[in-house]
């Protein structure tokens, strides 16, 4: 049993115990930036001074709009000495869409870097100050430079006792605006208690000290940070890449001897895109757990890299709000193909609109119970909706459980397509697409239909752009109709050049609804 002493948190006592050991290292193309434990520990607290020196209380907000960089890092940590929430927004947004997210969530100030500068929003439209990692020679118009203010502190500077500050993390508005979820700070006294979920992310997906953890997805997005902030909590290094590059991924897997990565659906099909001598030559020895999740993976993908991977792919269900949480090894999806596996934190209710429970194998809307009660910022109408009369609360999926007690995912209750009075499930349909040879991505919608109400479109993204004709349409149309009831199957495909995926491999189906929604409407 490790003991603290007086450490003000666990990233101190590493910075005592084992200073020199690489607490992040943030791969950008060829080039490398590291920090140990002894100097983000070092960082972090300079970084904290500063934030109290600006007044901020406990209790209060700071969000930044930053690519990933070790000062992201620092600054995050930072955050939770000086009893802050932090906020990270992503630089995928537009001006507009991040002025709602730091009105709502009422942050104080705003930290930027010179290449996102530019997305903050002028300082006549937000009740917050702008800051911008640079000195002053590279400030820009607006903005306080950050680097110079931090000479006024040194390294190991005394800070006030508060409460551990956190994430105040926002959806990614995939189904409506982005929604906050804003959980109460630990006491000071309590630093170093483990959160109530941290055991499935100790024992199941096995973090800790000696774990090297590699990620290439942006850092405002919930999983990566928090898996971050987790590994360095816990005593492991961390490998943070800039951006997503599947040959670059194997060299990094086999450079730092990863052992435990993340990843999404669209990762994982790239990975598996790469040329086979690619393949065939890397050094994938290091690696124990493999997680997926944010999206729906379809079979057939998930398949073919547990063959050439080995059994260490790891699979979970669950969101920002801590609800509930299920998790499934790769030996277990073996013996249940398309499981999300069973629940690790909650208890898992399938359940009718009439909220009555559904028998095994029924499909119904997925409820959890037993787990700290969550609610959405400034929004009660939201809140009030993700709970049930008994007290359950829904990501609002719909799915279905075995008689051994594993979750099947149907799809979102926003994405469900009624055609004819028939309820029909996009996913099953994208997982049969997405196995076509010729298919790189998919999304599936309802779209208007005088008669039937909805009728199933496919919006299809080819490998090969040249193949885009209407004998591969009917070909794909037939294709389902081989494999899956005709009243399920598309009435028609669409080829598009892109479609509205984020990195996080979640897709904006609104947008596309919208669109077909609009074009129908049209005279």
């Amino acid at each position: 049993m490790n003991t603290y002493s007086d450490a003000i948190d666990r990233l101190a006592y590493w910075a005592t115990t084992d200073p020199g050991k690489t607490a992040v290292c943030l791969i950008d193309g060829e080039c490398a930036t590291s920090l140990n434990f002894g100097e983000l520990d070092a960082r972090a607290n300079v970084l904290a001074q500063w934030l109290v020196s600006l007044g901020l209380q406990e209790g209060d907000g700071i969000a930044f709009v930053m690519e990933n960089q070790p000062d992201l890092i620092a600054l995050a940590w930072a955050a939770r000495r000086a009893g802050v929430y932090y906020t990270p927004v992503s630089t995928h947004l537009q001006t507009e869409e991040i002025a709602y997210i730091l009105q709502d969530c009422g942050a104080s100030m705003v930290v930027a870097t010179p290449q996102t500068a530019a997305l903050i929003p002028d300082a006549a439209q937000l009740d917050c100050q702008r800051y911008l990692m640079a000195h002053e020679a590279s400030a820009l118009p607006g903005f306080i430079p950050v680097y110079s203010a931090l000479s006024a502190f040194h390294e190991g500077g005394a800070l006030p006792q508060r409460k551990v500050g956190r994430d105040f993390l926002y959806s990614s508005g995939t189904t409506g605006r982005p929604k906050g979820i804003k959980r109460p700070m630990a006491a000071f006294e309590d630093r170093f208690k483990d959160s109530y979920d941290a055991v499935v992310w100790r024992e199941f997906f096995q973090f800790g000290r000696d774990c090297v953890y590699l990620t290439m997805a942006p850092l405002y997005h919930a999983a990566p940070l928090r898996s971050v902030m987790r590994c360095i909590d816990w005593g492991g290094s961390n490998i943070v890449a800039s951006r997503f590059d599947a040959k670059r991924s194997l060299q990094l897997i086999a450079q730092y001897r990863v052992t435990i990565s993340q990843w999404v659906p669209t990762m994982m099909v790239r990975l598996l895109a790469l040329p086979a001598t690619v393949r065939n030559s890397a050094d994938l020895s290091s690696m124990k757990v493999a997680i997926h999740a944010a999206a729906p993976c379809p079979p057939d993908i998930k398949r073919r890299i547990i063959d050439w991977w080995g059994p260490v792919w790891y699979e979970y269900y669950g969101g920002s709000e801590g609800i509930g949480l299920t998790a499934i090894d790769s030996q277990e999806w073996l013996a249940r193909p398309g499981s999300v596996g069973k629940a690790k934190l909650g208890t898992i209710h399938i359940k009718n609109e009439l909220g009555q429970e559904m028998a095994v194998g029924q499909q119904g809307h997925i409820w959890f119970s037993g787990t700290p009660p969550f609610s959405y910022h400034n929004n009660p109408d939201k809140t009030a909706a993700a709970y049930d009369a008994s007290g359950c609360a829904s990501f609002g999926d719909i799915g279905h459980v075995d008689a051994d007690g594993y979750l099947y995912i149907s799809g979102r209750r926003t994405d469900l397509i009624l055609s004819g009075g028939v309820n029909i499930y996009p996913q099953e349909i994208e997982n049969l697409l997405a196995a076509h040879p010729a298919v790189a991505d998919v999304a599936v919608i309802g779209v208007p239909h005088p008669e039937f109400g909805e009728e199933v479109k496919a919006v299809v993204l080819l490998y090969d752009q040249a193949q885009a004709n209407t004998e591969l349409e009917q070909e794909l149309v037939d294709y389902c109709r081989k494999h899956i009831a005709h009243l399920k199957c598309p009435r028609s495909v669409d080829f598009v050049q892109s479609l509205p995926r984020l990195e996080n491999g979640k897709i904006y189906k609104r947008l596309l609804m919208k669109q077909y929604s609009e074009q129908a409407a049209t005279p």
